[in-house]
């Protein structure tokens, strides 16, 4: 079973998390901001992976601290569970419709940390929750990760639908890139014979 549990334990946030990437899409999710609740339940959602994350952050601050902590400890989990990547398809991608949104995402397990990023996104808060932290979020996701990551916004005026729409392609890109191919279980899916 692909599992890990990470703790993260700093003077501005205090994080515990699981994640079973063969899972259900299960999740319990307490960031202490309602926004990246709901992003984080329906990537865990969209992925079928089960994820468990109980964050103590200084949010009397600002979310950035909570935003891309979560990100570094969600990217810790991915690499942890997935080992030495033997077997899984490596790539993954998905354009998704999110009503007039449509956001495109491509996924590589390379070990190689790289965030193309191109989002519009027309207003500065969905709720409480500030839209530039959407960025932070996937680059420290994709460093800690060890993936290449594409996110490119093809249409949408909504920001919290080209957000939303975001976590959700990439949740499936994901889902994708972690599968693993049949008949390959213990191949490296790389010519160098490591990633």
């Amino acid at each position: 079973m692909r599992t890990a549990r990470i703790k993260r334990d700093t003077n501005e946030t205090k994080i515990e998390l699981s994640l079973n990437l063969d899972g259900t899409g299960t999740a319990s999710i307490d960031s202490g901001m309602g926004f990246m609740d709901h992003m984080l339940t329906l990537f865990a959602k969209h992925g079928r992976f089960d994820l468990d994350i109980k964050c103590q952050g200084d949010t009397n601050v600002d979310f950035h601290h909570s935003t891309e902590d979560i990100g570094i400890v969600l990217g810790q989990a991915f690499s942890e569970a997935l080992g030495d990547k033997a077997g899984i398809s490596r790539y993954g991608f998905m354009i998704l419709p999110m009503d007039e949104a449509l956001i495109l995402s491509a996924a590589d397990f390379s070990g190689r940390a790289c965030l193309r990023y191109d989002l519009d996104i027309p207003s500065e808060k969905v709720g409480d929750f500030d839209t530039e932290l959407t960025e932070e979020f996937f680059t420290a996701f994709t460093r800690s990760a060890g993936l290449t990551l594409h996110i490119r916004q093809l249409d949408g005026r909504n920001s919290h639908h080209i957000i939303e729409g975001t976590f959700k392609s990439v949740a499936r890109s994901l889902k994708a890139a972690v599968a693993f191919e049949k008949g390959f279980e213990s191949d490296i899916p790389s010519t160098k014979g490591v990633l």
